[in-house]
């Protein structure tokens, strides 16, 4: 199948598209424990470069699930394929010119390292939404981890599926210890600083 499939090219080329934006491409990819913040200071990150002037998009791992990846399930391989669709999606959205900033457990150091390795060096910022899983339990706003905890939800992570925290995270925000504002404001930080 492979054989018959030929790559396509455009006339409008990313260094084109690139020429037309007043900013350079990243994904800001969030990753931590389910609870961790990471929807909601994905959330206030984006508003921020929006009213900035920046053209974003936010892949949220809630959102994904209800139409690209509905048919995934939640096993280790499962999750695989989930994030290496979402990497594939946010290369599109880099090619686009756009600063895409997503929001998965991702739980495999790996699978975020593959998604790295699909756009240019500069272009994939990892942010680690670095908050104790009992603190996550403790906020629990779906009831996830009561469910888990009682084998209604398999395969759950930092339950009965691991989390490997991020090695060399570009940058790394405690919501124990800071406020939604404050963890969004250090991402903009080193987003501004970048450039």
């Amino acid at each position: 199948m492979t054989n018959n499939i030929v790559h396509h090219d455009h006339l409008v080329t990313k260094e084109k598209r690139l020429t037309k934006r007043a900013q350079k491409p990243c994904i800001l990819w969030f990753t931590g424990y389910s609870a961790s913040g990471k929807s909601t200071i994905a959330n206030a990150v984006e508003n921020i470069l929006f009213e900035q002037g920046k053209l974003t998009y936010l892949l949220d791992g809630d959102n994904v699930r209800h139409g690209l990846n509905k048919d995934l399930g939640f096993d280790d391989n499962a999750r695989v394929e989930n994030i290496r669709r979402i990497g594939e999606v946010s290369k599109l959205f880099i090619d686009a010119g756009l600063i895409v900033i997503t929001a998965f457990i991702s739980p495999f150091q790996k699978d975020r390292d593959l998604v790295r390795s699909l756009v240019e060096n500069d272009e994939f910022v990892e942010v680690f939404i670095d908050t104790p899983i009992e603190v996550c339990e403790a906020r629990d706003p779906k009831g996830l981890y009561k469910k888990a905890r009682a084998g209604a939800i398999p395969h759950f992570t930092g339950i009965d599926s691991p989390y490997e925290a991020p090695e060399n995270p570009e940058v790394r925000v405690q919501t124990d210890l800071l406020s939604i504002e404050e963890c969004a404001q250090v991402i903009i930080d080193y987003v501004n600083e970048r450039g």
